[in-house]
């Protein structure tokens, strides 16, 4: 685990035994949370797996719905927190359930917690990977590293040959290249990973059918009275990185491909990846255009009153893989404390 993590870990030890969150929830005007989940797989991931920041356990799921309801938080629809957040006076604190990218474990593991305690919930969909063609780059550069000794890079025209025999060489190589894949334009972006997999003879394709659901699953999924449809674009694409016509087409579209879908147009929106590096003002500003009721960006915070001025910029608390403890779940129920770290790093 980096520097950093570590450091968020003890803060978060010694938030829990402090009792400081109960305090905190009690006093702040934060009148919710939304909680972001990708993955939910029961297998502990594998030594080196940076993407397990990704993934909770199905125990863990269920742990939280049960604690945040012991802690007296409602579990409620983005329509009801949009109405809650809207009135004039704070009513029961709430959380939101929300799930980026449409996996196949979702359905498998996630669905069944979620009936069972009949816990509402909005699953965003990036269009692109349901039909099976778009690129789950981050997860690709892992599994291409996973299993090679040695990787050849290039950058700025110059090729470099990398030993990956070590776990720690392996963090190394994949931080580099996810973080040039990051810097880039998309179109860079998709080309360097689409000839990176071609190298090392990894399909593409072929993962994002194994990883995402198809349309007949989402159709499954999307069935249950719980699930509300998101639109999370149509290639998984920073839409900060584009032109504002594609970033306009690549919102429009997926909402348009939802509507002929599901026969309802989705009223909200999640923008990939969504730190401030992938969406901004213009972005807010689009959604906004483009009628969604909400969006919902990776920058971490409670819910306020204030944000039924901004519904197209809301913050959201990740359930992160690293921090599957039971005694942190009151830390990450507490909007006030993801709102005070928010304005530390921004």
């Amino acid at each position: 685990m980096s520097a950093k993590y570590a450091a968020i870990r003890a803060l978060f030890e010694a938030l829990w035994l402090s009792r400081l969150p109960g305090l905190l929830r009690a006093l702040s005007s934060s009148r919710g949370v939304i909680f972001t989940l990708h993955r939910v797989l029961p297998e502990e991931p594998a030594d080196f797996s940076p993407n397990a920041i990704l993934q909770v356990q199905p125990a863990f799921l269920d742990y939280v719905i049960e604690r945040v309801r012991d802690l007296k938080l409602d579990i409620v629809s983005l329509d009801e927190a949009l109405e809650r957040l809207a009135a004039p006076k704070p009513g029961r604190r709430f959380v939101v359930l929300t799930f980026d990218d449409a996996y196949k474990d979702n359905l498998r593991h996630a669905l069944p917690i979620l009936r069972r305690h009949e816990a509402p919930f909005t699953l965003y969909v990036p269009t692109a990977l349901v039909d099976g063609v778009g690129e789950l780059w981050w997860q690709a550069i892992e599994d291409i590293l996973a299993r090679q000794d040695a990787i050849a890079m290039t950058s700025e025209g110059e090729t470099d040959y990398v030993d990956t025999r070590t776990v720690g060489q392996k963090r190394e190589a994949f931080d580099t290249l996810y973080w040039q894949m990051r810097r880039m334009p998309e179109a860079e972006r998709v080309n360097l990973v689409r000839s990176f997999a071609t190298a090392y003879g990894y399909d593409l394709d072929k993962q994002c059918r194994t990883l995402i659901m198809d349309w007949q699953e989402l159709r499954l999924f999307a069935g249950d009275p719980l699930c509300t449809i998101g639109a999370h674009t149509v290639h998984h694409y920073e839409l900060a990185k584009l032109p504002i016509e594609q970033a306009r087409s690549e919102m429009a579209q997926s909402a348009d491909i939802l509507l002929a879908q599901f026969g309802q147009r989705p009223a909200h929106f999640s923008y990939p990846l969504g730190g401030p590096l992938s969406a901004g003002q213009r972005e807010f500003d689009l959604a906004r255009e483009l009628g969604f009721k909400s969006a919902v960006t990776t920058r971490p915070g409670g819910l306020y009153a204030r944000h039924t001025k901004a519904p197209h910029a809301l913050p959201r608390v990740s359930l992160n893989g690293y921090f599957q403890s039971r005694r942190y779940v009151d830390v990450f129920a507490t909007g006030a404390i993801f709102s005070a770290m928010g304005r530390l790093t921004g």
